[in-house]
């Protein structure tokens, strides 16, 4: 490699690592939109930058040719995410880098939506700007924006399943559950978790045993807010919960046609959506729920429930991933729960199987499994 090239290639890498650290910045701000961040370079100086937040409409590109003024024409503009090309609720990207005279355009990976996967690149080169694709940043962009991906493929929201667990797979014990089962660093990390999540889930087990919030707590800003969901086949949902008290339009009670009437209408005279997911057993069907919030456009769901609904989730196949948060503890017995409870499956060979693991190392003696369900 020429002393040029080396020189071209540093400042692709030190460019695009700026533009996903800028996209970053837009966790939690951007849904239904994916995150976008954007850098624009002129005589090897940065003359623009830009980040998408759905509060301030303009998306990443947009902002950093504003930023860049006159400069942009002959500049270089990094991105990591392909230039829109579709009218929505402001003008196709694509045409106003064109417009700009930026003449060269590095991005990290293509549209996920298959319909217009390649359209803002082909646009581009159409106009005579240079396209190129940083493909060794491809895998981090696609993390960033992994709810985006998984909806424009599938129509519906990303599903991950957290649980914290002792090192024997339990979650609560049989009598005592006072306290917590990880550390108060791991707590926090949780809740970092759930800020970049559009909903929460948990079962009406969970809510009567805690009286949880299930809060968006680290105070940081959101694109919509943050949806509160309880699976409640029978709305026993209390009035006088914490959940309840709190609601202010962003709670969900899933429920079924056999609940009773009366109950539906004191929840909803509190403002609370009940909505009607008639599953299999008299129980709330996961699978219609998911395809609910699919509708709305929620691009991603947290469920943070108890053992019976763990095995719903997981049983129903809308799961799919776990981030399971791990300490070093033992409960044993066969009293204590699981996490994940219910029949079960009762062959080996019938096991739910994962893939692509991670291991987080969350504290010097926790640590978190991050995985995804073979579908």
């Amino acid at each position: 490699m020429t002393g040029a090239a080396a020189l071209s290639e540093d400042m692709t890498q030190a460019m695009m690592r700026r533009a996903l650290d800028l996209a970053r910045l837009g966790i939690g701000q951007t849904s239904p939109n994916p995150m976008v961040g954007a850098v624009i370079v002129k005589d090897g100086q940065v003359v623009g930058e830009g980040v998408h937040t759905w509060a301030g409409v303009k998306h990443a590109e947009i902002l950093a040719i504003e930023q860049a003024g006159g400069l942009a024409r002959g500049s270089s503009l990094y991105l990591n995410l392909e230039p829109c090309t579709h009218q929505g609720r402001t003008p196709p990207c694509a045409d106003a880098v064109i417009a700009a005279g930026v003449a060269k355009v590095v991005a990290a990976m293509e549209d996920p939506n298959p319909l217009v996967s390649g359209k803002g690149f082909a646009k581009l080169r159409e106009a005579g700007v240079v396209v190129e694709l940083a493909s060794s940043f491809r895998d981090e962009a696609a993390r960033l924006n992994e709810p985006f991906a998984h909806f424009m493929r599938k129509g519906l929201p990303l599903v991950t399943l957290k649980a914290a667990l002792t090192l024997d797979g339990k979650i609560a014990a049989p009598e005592d559950n006072q306290g917590w089962i990880t550390s108060e660093l791991a707590r926090r990390h949780v809740q970092d978790v759930r800020h970049a999540h559009d909903a929460i889930l948990t079962g009406i087990g969970t809510l009567l045993a805690d009286d949880c919030l299930l809060t968006d707590r680290t105070g940081l800003q959101r694109s919509r807010p943050f949806l509160r969901i309880v699976m409640d086949s029978q709305l026993r949902t209390p009035m006088h919960s914490q959940m309840v008290e709190s609601a202010r339009g962003d709670l969900l009670v899933a429920t079924t046609s056999a609940a009773s009437a009366e109950r539906r209408r004191a929840l909803e005279q509190r403002g609370i959506e009940v909505l009607v997911c008639d599953g299999t057993g008299g129980r709330v069907s996961p699978r219609l729920l998911v395809e609910e919030l699919g509708r709305r456009r929620c691009l991603s769901l947290m469920v943070e429930g108890g053992s019976k609904v763990n095995w719903a989730m997981l049983e129903s196949g809308v799961v799919d991933k776990i981030f399971f948060y791990y300490a070093p503890k033992i409960l044993g017995g066969m009293m204590s729960l699981p996490v994940a409870g219910g029949v079960g499956r009762l062959s080996r060979a019938d096991a739910i199987v994962f893939r692509d693991l991670t291991l987080h190392s969350i504290t010097r003696n926790e640590f978190a499994v991050e995985a995804y369900l073979e579908k």
